[in-house]
This record gives C-alpha cells, structure tokens and sequence, in this order.
C-alpha cells in the first residue's frame, strides 16, 4: 500500500521500537482502572465466589488473546487501526468504521475524565474536608492530558509508564489486595471461598462480561502494536500485560464488594481502606493513561481522514473538546450509549482478523496490496455481525454476545477471504 498518509502505511523499521517488556507494561497498564475493578464487583452474588473466579480466569484469557492477535496483525503488517480497516474493508467504505472509532474515543475519554474528576473530589473531601468544584478537577486533569499529547506517544511509553507508572500501580494493587484479603481473613475465608450465587447470571454470560474489557480495545491496540519490534513481541506483551491486569482488577472488585458493606459503592470501600487515600489516588493517576490511550488513537485515526494535521495537534485539539464535554456532558447517563457504539467494533475485527489474522509474516509488509475501494463481502458480514451481537443481548442474554459475533464474522471472513 503505497501511501503519503502515514496511518495507512506500514511505518518504517526505525519506529518499531516496542519490545515485549515494553508491551507488557502498556498494556498492563491499560487494563488496570477503576472502571474494571468496578465491573468486577458486577459478577458477585449473582455468580459464586468460585463460579466467579473461573468466569474471570477463562474471560481475562481469551478477550486477551484476542486482543494480542490483534496486536499482532498491526505488529506484523505495521498498520494503525485505521489502515487495517482501510486495508480489509476498502478506503471508501473505512472511513465509516474510521469515524465512529474516532466518536466513541472522544466519548471514551471524556468518560474517563469524569471519573478521575469524581475520584479526586472524593479523595479530597475524605482526606482533608474539602468540596471541590468539579469544575476546577476538571480542568486539571483536562490539563494534564492536553500536556501529555504535546510530547512523544514512544517516549512515555517507554519512559514513564514502564519505569515509573507500573511500578506505582503495581504498588497500590497489591496494597489494596492485602489489605482486602485481611478483611477477608477476618470475616472467614472458607465461608466467601464457599458462597454460592443467586442464579440471576450464567457462566457463559459472565465471561461475556469478562471478555468485555479486553475486547473493547481492539480498535486501538494496532497503533501501538505497529511500533514493536514484530509481530510475535507484540502478541506476547500485550496478552501477558492484558490478561494479568484484567484477571487481578476483576478478582480485586469481586474481593472488594464482598467484604464491604451492602450500601457502599468502589469507591468509598476503597477510600476506607487503610492506606486506601493513597492506594486509590496511585489508580487514579493511572487512569491518565487510559485517557491517553484514547485520544492517541483516535489522533491516528483522524490524521488518516485529514494528513495535512499532525497527530499532534489533532490530539491536543481533541483533548481540549473532551475537557469541555466532561465538563458539561452527563456522562454518566451516556455510558450505555457508548456501550451500544463500542459493540460494533467487535464483529469488525472478527472480519479484520478472519482476513488478515493469518496473512503476515513478522515486519513483512510485501502482501500488503493496494484493496479496492469498498470490499462488499467484508462489509456485509460486518453488519451481520452487529446485528447477531444484539440480537443475543436481546433474544438470548444467558449465551453472551461477544462470542457470537465474533465467531461468525471471523468465520464467514476466514471462508470468504481472497486466496493467496
């Protein structure tokens, strides 16, 4: 694929810098937040305590395995997000895909801005008595993102998030569930280990629930994967790193909403746990980095619609409209919509992976063809997809409906593919 516009073409060789370790620790990084540990706490008591453990073992595996062959697919062929879908659905009918990826990472962000927000002014009013206006919390970490996009996507990956922020959130996980596991300890282990659940959610829709996490990141995870040094590092850091992140913030919220009280919500147990001011104050600042990952990404992806602007300055300009929209937005009330917008990503990549899953050897770009300018096949099992992901939510719930989609696209994409 022969083109100006740097996220449609493969990168050249030196900015593929990223190595498994590198990899590893973004990714970990990434899975570690609030908002997992809160969906944790979701599985528990509907599922028991052992039901629960098994759900989220079997769910943090696969959803990040998938995510890692994904990684792998941009690792290997040294495409963003934006050029696989450029490359397995054409340039005419990508752009449609391209654009609410952008959508829902601007609504993805300013959600993530909301919840730092309502994290510190709940730290600052359990630590000191102080009510902020949410205004003022806002703005600073509105700010602290707009910096973050003037510097190198490379070198915080590899500066700050591998020596400094993993360290520190790895330090406040394991603060956290000691101290939780002493509670436990306190409140009879044997009895939580043993509880059985309500009945009111199926295993196969727990792990749905699990594979939820991972699998939202796959139309991201390529325009980091393109800057490691191969396919295979790619797949292995971003597996190892996603799988352990997802697997300790959903067992950590099943640990959490069972030894609390009935009525409290996250973030008051955690904030009532010893040291858990700082504990949580140490995930809020991780938080950051989901935000950027975000914006990075959706930056990539506009630069494919508009290369006359850096990624750069597109990142700063969207981070700008996600502190305005936090600030005004309810978000909250928004979360299921984009739920409902982040589904139609799933079955996408079912397609891009039964296309091109399989068709790249390590930093080879030499099969990377110029696609036509809709590839209707690929376009129509999309569809298919979105419509078989919410008809399961809606006619059959207790099967899940990740896994459907998924394996019917990627499916139908694998048979339908253009033979080498």
């Amino acid at each position: 694929m022969n083109n100006s516009n740097t996220p449609l073409s493969p990168i050249p060789a030196e900015e593929r810098v990223f190595t498994g370790a590198s990899m590893a620790s973004l990714w970990f990084s990434l899975g570690v937040g609030l908002l997992v540990i809160q969906i944790g706490a979701y599985l528990v008591p509907a599922l028991g305590t052992q039901e629960a453990f098994l759900a989220i073992l079997i769910g943090s595996v696969l959803g990040s395995a998938l995510l890692a062959w994904a990684a792998k697919v941009g690792g290997d062929s040294g495409l963003s997000s934006a050029g696989l879908m450029h490359q397995v659905f054409g340039p005419g009918f990508a752009k449609l895909p391209v654009v609410l990826n952008i959508l829902q990472l601007v609504g993805w962000t300013t959600f993530e801005l909301v919840i730092m927000r309502d994290g510190t002014n709940a730290i600052l009013l359990k630590a000191v008595g102080m009510e902020i206006n949410p205004l003022w919390t806002t703005l600073l970490w509105g700010g602290v993102l707009i910096a973050l996009m003037t510097g190198s996507m490379l070198t915080l990956v590899r500066q700050f998030v591998s020596r400094v922020g993993l360290p520190l959130v790895v330090l406040s996980l394991l603060w956290l569930t000691w101290h939780f596991v002493s509670v436990l300890q306190i409140q009879g282990a044997s009895e939580f280990w043993s509880k059985s659940g309500t009945g009111e959610m199926g295993m196969l829709s727990a792990i749905d629930l699990v594979i939820a996490m991972p699998v939202s990141w796959l139309p991201l995870v390529a325009d980091y994967a393109r800057h490691a040094k191969d396919g295979k590092s790619a797949f292995k850091g971003t597996w190892l790193g996603y799988s352990l992140a997802n697997i300790w913030c959903y067992a950590l919220g099943v640990l959490v909403v069972s030894v609390s009280a009935p009525d409290a919500d996250l973030v008051t147990a955690l904030l009532v746990a010893q040291g858990g001011l700082l504990a949580l104050g140490l995930i809020l600042l991780d938080e950051i980095d989901n935000a950027y990952g975000d914006i990075y990404s959706g930056a990539v992806s506009a630069q494919s619609l508009k290369s006359s602007f850096s990624i750069r300055n597109l990142g700063v300009a969207m981070a700008v409209i996600c502190t305005a929209l936090a600030m005004v937005l309810p978000m909250h009330d928004l979360e299921p919509f984009l739920l409902m917008l982040s589904s139609v990503f799933i079955p996408l990549y079912g397609v891009i992976l039964g296309r091109m899953g399989f068709t790249h050897t390590a930093n080879s770009t030499s099969n990377i063809q110029t696609p036509a300018a809709v590839n209707l096949s690929a376009a129509i099992i999309w569809v298919l997809g979105v419509v078989v992901f919410h008809a399961a939510t809606q006619f059959a719930p207790e099967y899940g409906s990740t896994l459907p989609s998924l394996i019917i696209t990627w499916t139908l994409a694998w048979f339908t593919r253009a033979k080498a």
